[in-house]
C-alpha cells in the first residue's frame, strides 16, 4: 500500500496530469459535527487537487457498512487518492477488516492519503529489486501499525466508558446520554414545516434513522392519553 502525501509529486505522475483527490469526513454521532474537517477539503484543494467528491458520514468507525464509506470506494477510479484527517477517519474496524477495506481501496487502483503515517512512496518509485520488495513491506507494516491502533484506541474508548457507566450506576447517578433538545427541536420543525425526511435529515445534519427515531419520540409524547391508549390496546 502507497500512502500519497498531498503536494508531494511522484516521477509516474505526469505535471500536466490532473491528481484527483476523494475526500472522507466522518464523526461518530448525529450529536456531533462536521465544520472541524471541513478544512480538509480546502487543504487538498490547495495541495493541487482536483476534489472529485466529498463524502460526510455521520457513523461510528467501527462499522463496516457505512453508506457513505462504500459509495466511495466504488465511486473510486484508478490514480486517485482518498484523503482523510486521520486513519480512524477511514477505520477503526478489527485488523483484519481494516485490511480487507484497504484493499478494496486499492483494488479501485487508489491510495490513502492520511497525515501521521510515514510516506514512503518517493522511496519505493525510485527503488526496484529488492530494495522495492522491503519498502513496500515496510510501508504495508507501518499502515497495519496504524490500523491496529486506530482499533485499540476504540476499545480503550469502549472499556473506560463501560466502566465509568457501572461506577455511576454503583453510585445511583447514571441517567443515560443527555438527548441534544436543540438539535430535536430543529428536527421537529423542520419536519412540522412539511419537509421530507430525507430533506430534514441534510438541513439538520444527522442520519435518515435519526431524524425518524426523534419524530417518533415528538409524536409519542403530543399525542393525546386517549390516543396512546387507543394504540396501546390494538
Amino acid at each position: 500500500m502507497y500512502l500519497t502525501k498531498p503536494g508531494r509529486s511522484n516521477d509516474h505522475v505526469k505535471g500536466s496530469e490532473v491528481r484527483a483527490a476523494r475526500v472522507y469526513l466522518r464523526v461518530s454521532t448525529d450529536e456531533q459535527d462536521l465544520t472541524r474537517q471541513e478544512s480538509i477539503v480546502a487543504g487538498a484543494r490547495a495541495a493541487g487537487f482536483y476534489v472529485a467528491a466529498v463524502y460526510r458520514e455521520k457513523a461510528s468507525g467501527a462499522r463496516p457498512d457505512r453508506p457513505e464509506l462504500l459509495r466511495m470506494v466504488a465511486d473510486l477510479q484508478p490514480g486517485e487518492v482518498v484523503v482523510a484527517e486521520k486513519i480512524d477517519r477511514i477505520s477503526r474496524l478489527p485488523l483484519p477488516e481494516a485490511e480487507l477495506l484497504v484493499e478494496a481501496i486499492r483494488g479501485r487502483g487508489a491510495r490513502l492519503s492520511v497525515p501521521g503515517i510515514v510516506d514512503l512512496s518517493d522511496l519505493v518509485a525510485d527503488s526496484a529489486g529488492v530494495a522495492r520488495i522491503v519498502l513496500e513491506a515496510v510501508q504495508d507494516m507501518l499502515l497495519r501499525v496504524a490500523l491496529q491502533t486506530a482499533r485499540d484506541d476504540y476499545e480503550t474508548r469502549r472499556e473506560r466508558q463501560r466502566e465509568g457507566i457501572e461506577i455511576a450506576k454503583k453510585a445511583g447517578r447514571y441517567t443515560g446520554r443527555k438527548p441534544d433538545l436543540a438539535h430535536h427541536r430543529r428536527i421537529v420543525g423542520l419536519r412540522e414545516a412539511g419537509m421530507s425526511i430525507a430533506k430534514t435529515a441534510e438541513l439538520a445534519g444527522c442520519s435518515i434513522a435519526h431524524v425518524k427515531r426523534v419524530t417518533a419520540i415528538h409524536r409519542a409524547r403530543s399525542a393525546p392519553p386517549s390516543s396512546a391508549s387507543a394504540d396501546n390496546s390494538r
